[in-house]
């Protein structure tokens, strides 16, 4: 139950964070999540990490004129991730 607990709590600050978010280019989101991990292969990802890294949060971004919109894609244990990477669908994991 402290583990459900702690995760809900953890998305909710990921999300308070979000809201109040003012990125102009992916570089940004480090100024909000430096434990961010941008993915390459022209994939417009980012990788967050929940819940003090029991979590990964794959999202799609999008700058648009005014605002970035977020599009997640897939949310998972850090061993379930480690194991997307595995098999490489970081890039192309589309669940959500």
């Amino acid at each position: 139950m402290i583990g459900q607990a702690r995760s809900r709590t953890s998305f909710e600050n990921w999300l308070e964070k979000i809201k109040r978010a003012d990125w102009r280019r992916p570089e940004d989101i480090y100024d909000t999540f430096d434990s961010a991990d941008l993915l390459g292969n022209g994939s417009d990802r980012v990788v967050f990490d929940i819940a003090g890294n029991s979590f990964r949060m794959i999202a799609k971004y999008w700058f648009g004129l005014s605002k970035v919109h977020l599009y997640i894609k897939w949310i998972g244990t850090h061993a379930e991730y480690t194991d997307l990477c595995r098999r490489k669908q970081q890039y192309s994991i589309d669940i959500f």
